[in-house]
């Protein structure tokens, strides 16, 4: 789970206008980098110019996922990550930038734009690429999913054990049939042979 970019919008009117960003292309060859940040800051574009006040989009493309979010006062955020990251993880994670943003900039300075990134956001940034680390939720939710593999193979192992035991139950009932057998038949002989 990767989050590549992370850009902070207003919106206006019909365009949208970067407030701030944050890419992390350092996964890409040295010499795809610069393709790829241009591409990661269109499709941010795009989406935020598309995304209408009080909206929200996610949209997929090949093995990326943009998610895109624009609050009813203007301001707005585009997440782009890869597809295995959860979409409420990503939703909550821009809400939370974007109250953080607004808290250092508000509304009335946004004529100055872009702004450099502060420093509290790339700290969220770097939190926020482990899914399970930032959001307590997807945490819980994977102890359970393991608490659930956990009791699956204890389950199974309860299962084999019984089935051992039904054969050894099996076993011995035979052999209790067996040895009743062999009584009866060991006391008729005896009852034939008694020595006077």
């Amino acid at each position: 789970m990767k989050i590549l970019s992370l850009s902070i919008w207003k919106k206006e009117s019909e365009k949208a206008e970067e407030l701030m960003s944050i890419h992390e292309v350092s996964e890409f060859g040295y010499f795809q980098r610069s393709t790829v940040l241009e591409f990661l800051k269109f499709t941010s574009s795009f989406m935020a110019t598309r995304t209408t006040p009080g909206e929200r989009k996610s949209v997929k493309e090949k093995e990326y996922i943009c998610h895109s979010l624009t609050k009813s006062d203007g301001i707005g955020g585009v997440l782009i990550c890869d597809e295995e990251y959860p979409q409420r993880v990503a939703f909550t994670f821009i809400l939370k930038v974007l109250d953080d943003f607004v808290k250092v900039h508000p509304k009335s300075s946004w004529s100055r734009a872009p702004f450099a990134e502060i420093p509290e956001i790339r700290q969220q940034f770097v939190l926020y690429q482990d899914p399970r680390q930032a959001d307590s939720l997807t945490s819980i939710q994977g102890d359970l999913d393991e608490t659930k593999v956990i009791l699956y193979n204890t389950i199974e192992q309860v299962l084999e054990r019984g089935e051992k035991l039904d054969d050894i139950v099996a076993k011995s009932e035979n052999l209790s049939a067996t040895s009743k057998q062999f009584y009866k038949t060991a006391k008729s002989t005896n009852s034939c042979c008694i020595i006077l």
